[in-house]
């Protein structure tokens, strides 16, 4: 799999990985955890890395520690999780449990979910950070209408991560955000690449342009992925999926070419039109 460069270290990251939210809220059953568990060894096998949670996702904390610690699960996993709760003592208590849950001594990425209050969870985190709790400093929001707030703290604060809503088809990110991320060294994190699978509902029947193999793209899922990888800000995509077929054609994306300015603009002129 490809890789991309973190810029506050240098430390090559793959480009696709996996987001939990909503598909690994599951029990203890066998049957709902055995296709979870096809999926983070595809990822691995692949060459991926980055696993993402957060405590607002149900079980998937929990599930995820579980399944990777399970004999002969490959890794080594890059974990991300996130605090999401206001006041020091309960910030520091619910990241406590996070890594409990996700049976990790250290965790990769650790950030503010939603930038809830992010001032003062900031403080513990670096603290962690300096401790080496954690590795990796991040914020998030899953909306656009965050952009200018996130853009705010990370002008601010430099964090090493920012976590936003990106597709081809909502590109609010492309206006600012991702400039100023690279401006500040700040790697991005791209979740709810697919619109929560709304994508796929513009496409059904429909054939994929014969130039996508120019950039070794062989379904609109990796024409997708690979839309937002052509993106040079981009650190990782992490496309959230509970079967192993999505998940093998996801880091298919992370392979092979990408597409330069001219073919993106192009491939969202298709997309709009869609």
């Amino acid at each position: 799999m490809l890789t991309r460069p973190i810029p506050s270290s240098g430390e090559a990251l793959p480009v696709v990985g996996l987001g939990t939210y909503q598909v690994f809220d599951v029990g203890t059953a066998r049957a709902a955890r055995a296709p979870l568990a096809e999926v983070l060894r595809i990822l691995f096998e692949a060459g991926g890395t980055v696993v993402d949670s957060s405590p607002m996702y149900g079980r998937a904390e929990g599930v995820a520690g579980d399944l990777l610690a399970e004999p002969g699960q490959a890794g080594p996993a890059f974990i991300a999780t996130k605090v999401w709760t206001e006041g020091r003592a309960r910030g520091i208590a619910r990241m406590r449990e996070s890594l409990g849950l996700l049976r990790a001594e250290t965790i990769a990425l650790m950030q503010i979910h939603n930038l809830v209050d992010w001032q003062t969870q900031l403080a513990t985190l670096r603290d962690w950070k300096a401790a080496g709790t954690i590795r990796y400093i991040g914020i998030t929001h899953y909306t656009p209408s965050a952009f200018a707030e996130l853009e705010d703290v990370i002008e601010a604060t430099r964090p090493d991560f920012v976590q936003l809503p990106y597709s081809i088809v909502v590109r609010d990110a492309e206006r600012r955000l991702l400039d100023v991320a690279a401006a500040n060294n700040v790697a991005v994190m791209v979740n709810r690449p697919y619109e929560g699978g709304g994508l796929f509902g513009k496409t059904r029947g429909r054939k994929l342009p014969g130039w996508a193999a120019d950039f070794d793209c062989q379904s609109w899922g990796q024409f997708f992925l690979k839309y937002l990888l052509g993106h040079p800000a981009v650190t990782c995509v992490i496309p959230a999926t509970a079967r192993p077929g999505h998940m093998a054609d996801n880091v298919a994306a992370g392979q092979g070419g990408l597409p330069d300015a001219e073919t993106r603009a192009r491939m969202a002129a298709l997309a709009d039109g869609l």
